[in-house]
């Protein structure tokens, strides 16, 4: 035989050859517990519980070829959520493909997104009345529901013809998220679906909550929004240029009880920090799913009583503010400040 031939053999041998894999490491017991939050933002009490909930759809059919077990892949998945790093590095610490990894984190975001329907939602009419008393209770602002505010997540250009679509005011490709949050900063309701080109205030006029608002049917209740929004009946924002003693009342107030949407953003990007650095993911729908994925950790975080993360990590809030032409030309869509005014000469005017 030809050495051509043999080096022919040799190389199709190398193709077939079966990949081997060393023992993977246990990450659930490889640290003390100071280790394993710092690592994957959570407890290990509370990733046991997260993992119950899950663990049914992602555990391996098979055990054959060292299949990663569903510890293994909820962890990988925390990981990359508390790093946002390249897909390769989580590969190289569990001796697993940069592709299996790819799946690993799809399916495990997927099944967590499906809890959202559990753990993200409005509070229900007898939650109400415990969410309005621990809003007034920060500033004594009466009758608040939410505060609602959107958030910048920076991802990596689409390309395309609607690649630019994506670029936010700040110069970087986004996804611009809605959330309502209670005064305990739990989510409440998120919307994770609109390019970062598009501005606060016509990703919440286009949101079913308006619409339920807008139908009354959260009766005398309403969110708290800032100038960038218009104001409602139902959708309070502050005075842009306050020029009476209860103006000012009412705008100290309402900035106090406001800043539980920016805390609650500082707590969520704290603790998954991918979604403050960038999700480098290429799939959007992925990375709709992430979005919504660790904001249902982040509730159950918040039941869970978890320790809120390190700070580590200094959050920028992208926050919208509206221009002066932009407050203006909003009285030409129907401002109604009737309730704000009621507001302003009953409970602010002492």
């Amino acid at each position: 035989m030809s050495d051509t031939s043999l080096s022919s053999l040799s190389s199709d041998e190398e193709r077939r050859r079966p990949r081997t894999y060393q023992n993977r490491e246990d990450l659930f017991n490889k640290y003390n517990d100071y280790e394993f939050m710092e690592r994957f933002r959570f407890s290990k009490a509370a990733v046991i519980e997260i993992l119950s909930k899950i663990q049914n759809n992602i555990s391996p059919q098979t055990h054959r070829s060292k299949s990663i077990d569903a510890m293994t892949q909820l962890l990988v998945t925390l990981r990359f959520y508390a790093t946002g790093t390249f897909q390769q590095l989580l590969g190289d610490t569990i001796q697993a493909d940069k592709s299996t990894i790819c799946r690993i984190i799809q399916k495990v975001t997927l099944e967590l997104c499906k809890l959202a329907e559990t753990f993200i939602k409005m509070p229900s009419d007898e939650e109400f009345r415990n969410v309005v008393e621990n809003f007034y209770e920060l500033a004594g602002f009466p009758r608040c529901a939410g505060a609602v505010d959107c958030t910048h997540i920076k991802i990596i250009s689409r390309g395309g013809s609607l690649a630019e679509s994506f670029r936010c005011r700040k110069d970087f490709f986004s996804i611009n998220v809605q959330v309502i949050c209670d005064a305990k900063l739990k989510i409440r309701d998120i919307i994770a679906r609109w390019p970062g080109s598009v501005h606060d205030s016509t990703i919440f006029n286009n949101s079913h909550i308006c619409a339920l608002l807008e139908a009354g049917h959260y009766g005398e209740y309403f969110l708290l929004g800032d100038s960038g929004y218009f104001c409602k009946k139902y959708l309070l924002t502050p005075f842009v240029h306050p020029t009476t003693p209860m103006e000012e009342n009412y705008n100290r107030a309402h900035i106090t009880t406001r800043n539980t949407i920016e805390r609650c953003f500082g707590v969520w990007k704290r603790r998954f920090p991918c979604l403050y650095k960038g999700i480098t993911l290429r799939k959007t729908t992925t990375i709709l799913n992430v979005i919504v994925a660790t904001a249902v950790l982040h509730n159950i975080a918040i039941e869970m009583k978890e320790e809120q993360p390190l700070q580590d990590l200094s959050v920028d809030f992208d926050l919208e503010e509206a221009t002066v032409e932009e407050l203006h030309s909003a009285f030409q869509y129907g401002e109604d400040t009737s309730v704000r005014t009621t507001l302003v000469n009953t409970v602010f005017s002492g």
